[in-house]
């Protein structure tokens, strides 16, 4: 059994509007430049989950959002880290245009789209979680 320094959560939220999935392509910086995401980030030390995906939404997107229910969880390493992805549905009362921090773009996309997109590594596992139960 591989041991690991670090052990990290990171969170992505699933926001989601009538059949389409918001998405955003990062700047070209750092190991997922250029690559679509579903946005979120790494847990800060003391933080819930929820509070992470509050703060990187309202950080990277100027988005305020809620957090709903557990859709995905997945392990991956990167760079001697063990990485606990978490995915969870968000939502937003009031979807505004966002502000873009550390994006070039977003979209809308319907779930079959999905596929069409270089996502990052870790997301894509979340992508088929979404294709088998939309």
């Amino acid at each position: 059994m591989e041991t690991y320094v670090t052990e990290r959560i990171t969170t992505a939220g699933i926001l989601k509007k009538d059949d389409l999935y918001f998405v955003a392509k990062r700047e070209d910086k750092g190991s997922i430049g250029g690559l679509w995401e579903f946005p979120g980030g790494k847990n800060r030390w003391g933080e819930s989950e929820e509070e992470t995906l509050k703060r990187e939404f309202l950080e990277e997107l100027n988005l305020a959002i809620e957090v709903g229910p557990l859709l995905h969880t997945h392990d991956f390493t990167n760079k001697g880290t063990l990485y606990h992805q978490k995915a969870y549905l968000v939502y937003c009362n009031r979807i505004q245009e966002p502000s873009l921090s550390v994006h070039t773009t977003y979209r809308w996309v319907k779930a079959e789209e999905l596929l069409s997109l270089h996502f990052a590594p870790s997301d894509q596992r979340i992508i088929a979680t979404l294709l088998k139960h939309p």
